[in-house]
């Protein structure tokens, strides 16, 4: 088996040396041995496990644990444990189409919501009701209205009333923000809702704007999921091949 300099590690893969350092920290490659004057020594199972490692992370999910799941995946594997970590990739590739079935299901329930297959009758409730009848906790409330999602009128004497369209804008935004969408993303299709009652809703969710500063996958949720899935057929592929050869 070939070996290689801490150097040549970071050449090859085109990281900086204290990246390597770095992962090796992280246990997410085995600890390598070293000379006698107590340089590394990595061999081609390095090479291929940084890969796998820097595949896995390309792809930022962090909804519901699977975030954690993959980087466990990829200890396992620099642990040589490659039939357990190919079981928690499989388990993580149903969590992510678990995630995109949740936000296809948000988007058909706000469509419900906007065409009025669920009507709101309710009128001039107080933050505290509204907070009881959606099961949605005031402090939510106080964030989506502080984020622009909501502007809610008040009384004379201070106090906020949410109408029956503040219920039903809440009912959208807490059917969208349990599917994981990000406050920006549902902002945007608000915004877009707005202006055309006719708005393609999962493209106007899924499609940031060109002036977005920084862009999440949360912001582009659909669009990431697919993308995380794909992914993890690629590392599947990389752990069969591992397995093969390392094992």
């Amino acid at each position: 088996m070939n070996t290689y300099t801490t150097s040549q590690v970071a050449a090859m893969i085109g990281i900086h040396p204290n990246t390597v350092r770095l992962y090796e920290e992280w246990g997410i490659i085995p600890r390598p041995e070293r000379k006698s004057n107590g340089y590394r020594i990595f061999t081609d199972f390095h090479i291929e496990q940084i890969r796998l490692a820097r595949t896995a992370f390309q792809i930022e999910i962090l909804q519901n644990g699977l975030r954690k799941k993959i980087f466990q995946m990829v200890k396992l594997s620099a642990a040589g444990k490659f039939d357990q970590a190919l079981t928690l990739t499989e388990t993580y590739v149903s969590g992510l189409r678990q995630e995109r079935d949740n936000a296809e299901d948000a988007i058909h329930i706000v469509k419900q919501i906007i065409s009025g297959e669920t009507q709101e009758n309710r009128a001039f409730m107080k933050r505290k009701e509204v907070s009881e009848y959606l099961g949605i906790s005031m402090d939510a409330l106080r964030n989506w209205e502080m984020n622009g999602l909501l502007a809610v009128k008040r009384k004379e004497n201070g106090y906020r009333i949410y109408t029956g369209d503040d219920i039903k804008r809440l009912k959208i935004i807490r059917s969208l923000r349990c599917a994981n969408y990000s406050l920006e993303a549902i902002l945007r299709m608000l915004r877009q809702l707005t202006q055309n009652p006719n708005v393609d809703i999962k493209a106007a969710l899924n499609t940031p704007r060109p002036s977005d500063d920084i862009i999440s996958a949360c912001d582009q949720l659909i669009f990431s999921l697919s993308a995380a899935e794909k992914n993890a057929v690629i590392l599947m592929e990389m752990l069969q091949k591992m397995k093969r050869q390392y094992s």
